[in-house]
């Protein structure tokens, strides 16, 4: 692929910019991001994966809960790690660090994820179970919007699948007992 910036080149850097859900995508050479100032990972100048994680981990807070977690020295019980030096290397010292920095984790995830749940691909041989619970958890959620639109007839035939998904939970639950 051909740099866009000059035309010239062989593009071997490979940008992708997502604001407000479009995507943009950009490909260019060496010399031309350095021209533009872009950073390169893995030359003099450039960032690391780590620098990136620093700095979703040092966001300013956005509201006050968010402030006072941010203004006191928050250290695990467990193992006496500081959220500082968390965010310096990268990693948790234990387990239950998870449970004490969880007020700063949610905003984090929120940001870097868009949610704080995973939503990711499940396995099909077993991960039917799985599959059923979230249908029923979109479907009430549909139902709940059909209810408040006043769409009751579509809320009733909601309901009814909503059971027969229910059903086939229970039964797969004391199956795989």
């Amino acid at each position: 692929m051909i740099c866009q910036e000059c035309g010239k080149k062989q593009a071997t850097l490979h940008f992708t910019k997502i604001l407000n859900g479009e995507k943009t995508e950009f490909h260019i050479c060496e010399s031309c991001a350095r021209e533009k100032g872009e950073m390169i990972p893995g030359t003099p100048g450039g960032f690391s994966i780590h620098n990136l994680l620093s700095g979703l981990l040092d966001f300013e807070p956005t509201s006050p809960n968010q402030t006072a977690a941010k203004v006191q020295p928050t250290r695990c019980d467990h193992c006496g790690l500081t959220y500082s030096q968390f965010s310096k290397v990268g990693r948790f010292g234990c387990s239950e660090c998870y449970k004490h920095f969880n007020e700063r984790l949610d905003p984090l995830f929120k940001r870097v994820h868009g949610n704080t749940t995973h939503t990711g691909k499940v396995p099909k041989r077993s991960g039917g179970l799985i599959k059923i619970k979230r249908e029923i958890e979109e479907l009430k959620k549909d139902l709940q919007g059909r209810i408040e639109q006043e769409e009751f007839e579509e809320a009733a035939k909601l309901r009814d699948k909503i059971r027969e998904l229910e059903k086939q939970a229970a039964e797969g639950q004391t199956a795989g007992e």
